[in-house]
């Protein structure tokens, strides 16, 4: 558990586990995000659940994030204090209360309804950065009232009438007080995930018996459907019609949004947006360069989680080599595969800054609905504080003095 020590956030206020919502015995239940996936498997409709968990092809990107994490040894050293250190880091000029973010994802609240809102409440409470995807259920304006401390923003390329969606969008962002813009680049193309097709998850997004008997059968999802209502685009609606449903919207997203954005695009969105600017889903060093180049501010390494193609490398071990090449001129960071506390101060022995989880979190959603986001939170500073605390760093930045052992490590 958490020691009293209480963390300094970015407004002053201290962060405390007794801040989040637990039922007795949460700890004790579900001790670990794996326990959370297996409640969740259970606990959700199938459809919700095999597009939460799977990737691409059979899953192997996922298996080698995973496995790559867990080949990563940190050698301790003694003869320092034994008190569980505070985690706190400053990001952008920002004071998070851990080095741990939630990643953008799309689509959360196909996984649990109101998904979008639970996960930037919890955020907004811990003070860790809540990523916006693009393509969730909540507008920006919205997330903005739930998190104005935490809030990033999350941007796919719109390149259609010269970017005339996604200037607006930074528009939008910037008025809102988004402290970060996201550029994603690692969605280049599109891809087919087998198991959240096989379990009826397609465009256009029809359900049958099967997939209404899975909710009907989920009694607390089921619920928070009733409150919610179904999955939507809240920040792309307005790009459309009025009366656009749901499948309207998921065609006029297919239509405008394709590609990875070019440098020279790159270029265009750090002369709009002036506050800090980070793109995700690089794995090459001299991609890492090529951004500190164009100012971006911060860097993700990041292979979509395993969700585009399963043949990619892991991120953690694209890391070591990519902090070499940016040698501090940038924030880097890092995302795909991060399960717990201990493999995010494994990334921050390896050269990250912060490390952001998607998985962890929707495995949180499904297991304890509402409650889960704030219970994985708290999971996550729990085993960060341990492993900080047990390989002998008083200060996050201290891990980059341990010793590693990561045979996965790519020569580049």
């Amino acid at each position: 558990m958490h020691d009293s020590t209480a963390l300094v956030r970015s407004a002053g206020h201290a962060y405390t586990p007794a801040d989040n919502p637990r039922f007795p015995g949460l700890h004790r239940r579900f001790p670990t995000t794996a326990h959370l996936r297996r409640h969740a498997r259970g606990h959700i409709p199938r459809f919700a659940f095999e597009y939460l968990d799977g990737g691409a092809g059979a899953d192997g990107g996922i298996a080698r994030n995973w496995r790559a994490f867990d080949t990563v040894e940190l050698v301790p050293r003694y003869g320092v204090t034994t008190a569980l250190p505070p985690v706190d880091i400053e990001l952008f000029g920002r004071r998070y209360c851990a080095p741990i973010g939630v990643a953008p994802m799309g689509g959360p609240s196909l996984v649990w309804p109101g998904a979008d809102e639970y996960l930037a409440a919890a955020a907004q409470r811990a003070r860790i950065p809540y990523t916006l995807g693009l393509v969730g259920s909540l507008t920006v304006e919205k997330a903005a009232e739930i998190a104005p401390d935490v809030l990033w923003f999350q941007l796919y390329r719109c390149s259609r009438n010269e970017h005339a969606i996604g200037f607006d969008l930074v528009r939008r962002a910037d008025a809102a007080g988004v402290h970060v813009l996201v550029l994603t680049l690692d969605v280049p193309v599109r891809t087919t995930r087998a198991r959240e097709v096989a379990a009826g998850v397609t465009s256009p997004f029809r359900p049958d018996l099967r997939m209404l008997g899975g909710i009907l059968t989920s009694p607390g999802y089921l619920k928070s459907l009733w409150k919610h209502g179904q999955p939507r685009f809240g920040n792309l609606k307005p790009y459309t019609h009025a009366t656009a449903d749901v499948n309207e919207v998921v065609s006029f997203v297919r239509r405008e949004m394709g590609g990875a954005f070019t440098w020279d695009e790159v270029a265009r969105y750090r002369d709009r947006w002036k506050r800090p600017l980070v793109v995700k889903g690089i794995l090459h060093p001299a991609d890492a360069e090529k951004c500190v180049s164009l100012g971006v501010d911060g860097i993700v390494v990041s292979n979509h989680g395993g969700r585009q193609v399963e043949g990619l490398p892991a991120s953690i071990d694209a890391l070591p080599a990519i902090s070499r090449a940016v040698a501090g001129r940038a924030t880097v960071m890092l995302d795909s595969g991060v399960r717990s506390g201990l493999d995010v101060v494994r990334a921050f022995a390896l050269g990250a800054d912060l490390a952001f989880a998607g998985k962890a979190f929707l495995w949180g959603l499904g297991a304890l609905g509402a409650a889960g986001p704030a219970h994985v939170i708290d999971l996550f500073i729990d085993e960060m504080k341990s492993a900080f605390g047990q390989i002998g760093a008083r200060r996050p930045a201290e891990a980059r003095a341990v010793v590693t052992r990561h045979p996965g490590a790519l020569p580049f």
